[in-house]
């Protein structure tokens, strides 16, 4: 065969060879563009009527999210709201009576809220209160059992309150305290083997609490555990960097439920405020990515949720504190017209 044939043939190849590779990268393209749509719909709800702040407290009854206190970049603050989630308003309640204060915490039993600890600016506050909503009313009750922190977390069975880990001003804890509401006591637990932090998040399906998250000595920590209320037994699950394509670690973040499934969201991954979501599936022990929130980057954000709806609010980006509300559907698709 001639040269201008083995030329031709060969031009011919080269174009064969390299159309190929073309439709091969163009349906990985596309796999990979598959791969990364995200499930998760934020849909705006009415800006909160009060002060812009981050470090508030919160806790959820029934259709009604409570909020109160917190940071406004000048102030620690002592106002208390209430969020209706079925009317989507806002309501102001009776102050809390404490000390103003942010990195508070809060929970409730029998319909009535616990809150206390926190940081007034200066020194880290071990006193708690009792809010009764039927009436609107506070009344002090017995001070924390450990050192008076700011930045711990709390949740609560049907019967107690748990409170722990944070920080006490001179270290960062892990003890864990239950509240007893029938004779006003507090009463030490053992068996939490996970690292000192504060700042970390929570979030409950069913009888059983998870935490994760959080800082000590400057590192996002790792671990992530679940605590069974019946039994009151801490059991460590895969860590939160266990998959290279986690991006899970961070603290002053929120946890929320929705179904059987958990979410940490927003928070200082510690590069700044963020906006990213992660929804947990206890049945596999795995989390996926969801849809961002629309809003600003932020840390020290609350949360409202009762199993069936979530709501993510208010929170700090840099110097900028917001006052901005949000609900989210997990399994719709992104819409950011709404």
């Amino acid at each position: 065969m001639d040269r201008k044939n083995n030329n031709f043939l060969g031009n011919r190849f080269l174009i064969a060879t390299i159309t190929a590779l073309f439709f091969v990268l163009l349906a990985g393209c596309s796999s990979d563009d598959d791969d990364d749509d995200t499930l998760g719909n934020w849909v705006d709800r009415s800006i909160f009527d009060g002060t812009p702040r981050s470090g508030a407290f919160a806790f959820t009854i029934g259709n009604l999210g409570y909020m109160g206190t917190g940071f406004d970049g000048d102030d620690r603050l002592s106002d208390v709201w209430v969020y209706d989630m079925e009317g989507n308003f806002w309501a102001q309640l009776a102050d809390f009576p404490g000390i103003p204060r942010s990195s508070a915490v809060a929970f409730t039993i029998n319909n009535n809220a616990y809150v206390g600890l926190g940081y007034d600016g200066d020194d880290e506050l071990g006193d708690f209160y009792r809010y009764n909503i039927a009436a609107n009313s506070w009344d002090s009750i017995s001070p924390f059992g450990g050192s008076a922190r700011r930045g711990a977390v709390a949740f609560n069975s049907g019967t107690h309150g748990y409170v722990g880990t944070g920080f006490d001003g001179d270290n960062d804890k892990k003890d864990f305290w239950r509240y007893e509401p029938d004779d006003d006591s507090w009463v030490e637990l053992v068996g939490f083997g996970g690292n000192k932090r504060r700042d970390a998040a929570t979030f409950s399906i069913g009888n059983n609490v998870y935490l994760g998250t959080g800082v000590s000595n400057g590192l996002n920590q790792t671990d992530f555990w679940v605590f069974n209320m019946e039994t009151e037994q801490w059991n460590p699950l895969l860590d939160l960097d266990d998959d290279d394509d986690y991006f899970i670690l961070r603290n002053n973040a929120v946890g929320f439920s929705i179904g059987d499934k958990g979410y940490f969201a927003t928070g200082d991954g510690g590069f700044g405020a963020s906006v990213d979501i992660w929804e947990y599936d206890p049945s596999t022990d795995l989390w996926e990515e969801k849809t961002e929130y629309e809003g600003a980057t932020r840390q020290g954000a609350v949360a409202f949720y009762n199993g069936n709806r979530a709501f993510l609010a208010l929170g700090r980006s840099g110097n900028l504190y917001l006052d901005d509300n949000r609900e989210f559907f997990p399994n719709q698709e992104e819409d950011e017209d709404d």
